[in-house]
């Protein structure tokens, strides 16, 4: 399985963060270092069925989300929650640093 090293994680959410003030500027740190680096299109399985991430985007609630499809279909993921595919698309590594984030184990 794809793994992030935790002294990498953390140098990442230094990085994405570093001149952030308060959770709201962090989140914003991070989702636009997931926008420049993630490359999409990338396919992965949810729930067992193949999807294709698209994009990302910022939710006004701040939540940083995939955004699947599969034919017609379009959903909204939490990158929290999003499997990466092994191997990992390029900055994949980023997501990897927003969940770390998020769960508060990166320090």
């Amino acid at each position: 399985m794809w793994r992030v090293p935790d002294q990498r994680v953390k140098a990442l959410v230094e990085q994405a963060t570093v001149d952030c003030y308060g959770e709201s500027e962090q989140v914003s740190g991070l989702f636009m270092m997931i926008a420049d680096n993630l490359t999409v299109p990338f396919s992965t399985q949810v729930l067992g069925v193949e999807v294709i991430v698209v994009a990302v985007e910022l939710t006004d609630d701040e939540r940083i989300v995939a955004v699947c499809e599969r034919g017609r279909h379009r959903q909204r993921l939490s990158v929290k929650d999003l499997p990466l595919p092994d191997p990992a698309p390029p900055g994949a590594e980023w997501v990897e640093a927003y969940r770390a984030w998020a769960s508060g184990s990166w320090s």
